[in-house]
């Protein structure tokens, strides 16, 4: 999402960032991995109007032993991005090419219209052996009220890409774009790919869009059956066909997460199912991290997990936990589970979590992954806060967790690329199973070098093995209370 931000007034009362910049860290990267990450990608842009060298915001996607991951490059404070970024693995993680999107902004090679580019998102249509980068595109020809949903295609395993398709060029102002694609040969719907995203134009009107083509032409947008308002919905499709987007959704105190469905490939969406109330808590030092935006995946079975950043479990909402919640239809969801990955009340706050999912596995025997960002003491400042990187698995769909691993940091918040809502490493993170292991792609950054960043993708060498887990996940909440749905404009890209 790119950083000029319309939030409602109710909820800019909650999210008001205070940011002291003062010195950074002296310990480095290298002194406190836990782990051997490969760095798969760097800034070449020297444009001086963002900052460089960074790379925030990465999405990952596997089918095969192939693996994509896509992410901004080049960030500028007031929003968006020089460029799409992407790194391709043809061999299960072991090696990877990365490269930058072609004919996308003014600095792409060739150039294209776009002032700016942001959320990218990736995703393979098996049926037509495409696969999808689906980003914003920001002013296009300078018209700074405009923002295009666009998608990029590669016909050749993800090496190279072409020119952007318009998703939706309607001249509004949209927002957070994400894409999936229905891989089930045996589905009604085979080979159809659905593009959310929401229209800030019209107060973040949830919309849909669906190509059957891979995404050579895109349909018209769609609304949900009740018309709802929200932002960072990821769809997932089910092996019968289903369309299941869990999606944060707004009432006038709280953030909640929702979820809508599409039986028909498409054609139309339902309207949207309370999942939770989210009892949301900005993260110290001036983060970038202002929405707890939902990552979701799905087992061989069909049932789609959820996680999100929430402080219901921590007495004062003095820290933030990982939680999650599960459904069979989209409609009806289970209980929010706390993820046990530190002790309530141990002041290690979570948030911007990556869940994977191993399409192989199902049910009591689901193989989780999840990589998220914390500060082991949430009461810091931007002086004094320690961003880490961890992770934890679970192998028996969520009832049991191994403790959390450090992947990277700490870091100090003043390495990242500031923006106009904070320091940035990404609004998401993402992880994916490729055969056995899964592998994250995250955003990490190293002391900079005077005014130049040193902020780029790295993945975990080898992935991470689910292993044995011992931590019961037992505290749950039923906090699916009743508030009222109503909308509040918020844009955040």
């Amino acid at each position: 999402m790119w950083s000029t931000t319309r939030v409602s007034r109710h909820l800019r009362l909650g999210i008001a960032l205070g940011v002291a910049l003062l010195f950074a860290l002296s310990s480095t990267l290298a002194a406190f991995a836990k782990v051997s990450l490969l760095q798969i990608s760097s800034d070449p842009y020297t444009n001086p109007t963002s900052q460089h060298n960074t790379e925030v915001e990465p999405d990952t996607f596997a089918f095969g032993a192939t693996i994509v991951s896509t992410f901004q490059v080049g960030r500028f404070f007031d929003g968006g991005a020089s460029n799409i970024g992407f790194a391709t693995s043809t061999n299960g993680g072991k090696s990877w090419t990365p490269g930058f999107l072609p004919g996308t902004t003014v600095f792409a090679t060739p150039a294209g219209v776009y002032a700016r580019t942001s959320d990218p998102s990736v995703a393979y249509d098996a049926k037509h052996g495409i696969w999808l980068i689906s980003y914003l595109g920001l002013f296009p020809n300078g018209n700074g009220a405009v923002v295009d949903v666009l998608v990029s295609r590669s016909t050749d395993g993800g090496q190279t890409w072409g020119t952007p398709v318009a998703v939706n060029a309607d001249g509004h102002f949209n927002d957070k774009n994400w894409t999936v694609c229905d891989n089930t040969a045996s589905s009604p719907f085979y080979g159809n790919c659905y593009t959310e995203f929401d229209d800030n134009t019209l107060g973040d009107l949830i919309q849909m869009s669906t190509s059957s083509d891979g995404g050579q032409t895109w349909g018209a947008a769609l609304p949900t059956g009740n018309k709802a308002f929200g932002i960072g919905g990821q769809p997932l499709v089910q092996p019968n066909g289903t369309v299941i987007v869990p999606i944060v959704g707004f009432s006038p105190f709280n953030y909640l997460i929702l979820s809508f469905i599409s039986t028909n490939g498409g054609a139309s969406w339902s309207p949207t199912h309370k999942v939770a109330k989210v009892a949301f808590r900005l993260p110290a030092g001036g983060i970038r991290a202002t929405i707890p935006l939902p990552s979701a995946e799905m087992d061989r079975s069909g049932k789609v997990y959820v996680v999100w950043s929430d402080c219901h479990f921590e007495p004062g909402c003095t820290a933030s936990d990982l939680v999650l919640s599960s459904s069979t239809n989209g409609i009806v969801w289970s209980k929010v589970t706390r993820l046990p990955l530190d002790p309530v009340g141990s002041g290690v706050d979570h948030f911007i979590p990556g869940l994977a999912v191993d399409p192989a596995s199902a049910g009591s025997t689901a193989d989780l992954v999840v990589t998220f960002y914390y500060y082991p003491n949430a009461n810091c400042t931007t002086a004094t806060c320690q961003l880490t990187v961890g992770s934890a698995t679970s192998a028996d769909g969520g009832a049991t967790w191994t403790a959390t691993t450090q992947l990277a940091g700490p870091m100090s918040l003043t390495w990242l690329p500031n923006t106009t809502q904070g320091y940035m490493v990404g609004d998401y993170i993402s992880t994916s199973f490729v055969g056995a292991p899964a592998f994250p792609a995250v955003a990490v950054a190293n002391p900079p070098s005077g005014s130049v960043f040193d902020e780029a993708t790295y993945t975990v060498k080898g992935g991470l093995t689910v292993g044995g887990s011992t931590n019961p996940a037992r505290d749950q909440t039923d906090a699916s209370t009743n508030d009222p749905e109503t909308s509040s404009a918020l844009t955040s890209q």
